[in-house]
């Protein structure tokens, strides 16, 4: 029963972080439902609603249910690559131009193929000094750096779309 109410709630919070973005931050019957209100209760209430009724999608498409699909979407959360666990290994092989973490960091990005991993790892290896600007740089802020490398790169660039 436990475990059906962890599941239940991760669910139930995994909307959370949709319920106010897409469309603005009052986007949704659920959010008017529970207007001024605070706490995990009331998100994950308005997230349900929002969800399961499908107004905010109808909102989003019909400009009502206070949606707006020209508001600009953002995320507050951590970013999806994780690079601190192979931090150390990563500046090696990125300083040598080649190896095994380089080769991992390009699958976290979903970049498989053996012709843009050899492209990842140039562009890594050249902007040496982009990702690593100084001796006591940060996980996050590697992570930063590589990413607008990526995004900068005519053929890397759409796996970071």
């Amino acid at each position: 029963m436990k475990k059906i109410i962890a599941v239940s709630t991760l669910l139930a919070c995994s909307g959370i972080a949709g319920a106010a973005a897409p469309g603005g931050p009052g986007c949704g019957w659920g959010n008017m439902l529970f207007q001024g209100q605070s706490g995990l209760g009331p998100h994950i209430f308005a997230a349900t609603t929002n969800g399961t009724s499908g107004n905010a999608s109808f909102g989003l498409t019909f400009g009502t249910n206070g949606c707006d699909a020209g508001a600009i979407l953002t995320y507050d959360g951590q970013a999806m690559v994780d690079l601190s666990g192979v931090l150390d290994d990563f500046s090696e092989d990125v300083a040598i131009g080649q190896g095994e973490a380089v080769t991992a960091v390009a699958g976290m990005y979903g970049i498989k193929n053996a012709e843009d991993v050899a492209v990842f790892a140039n562009l890594t290896h050249n902007n040496f000094e982009t990702l690593f600007p100084s001796a006591d740089v940060t996980a996050e802020q590697v992570s930063q750096n590589l990413y607008d490398l990526l995004k900068s790169d005519a053929k890397l660039s759409a796996y970071v779309a």
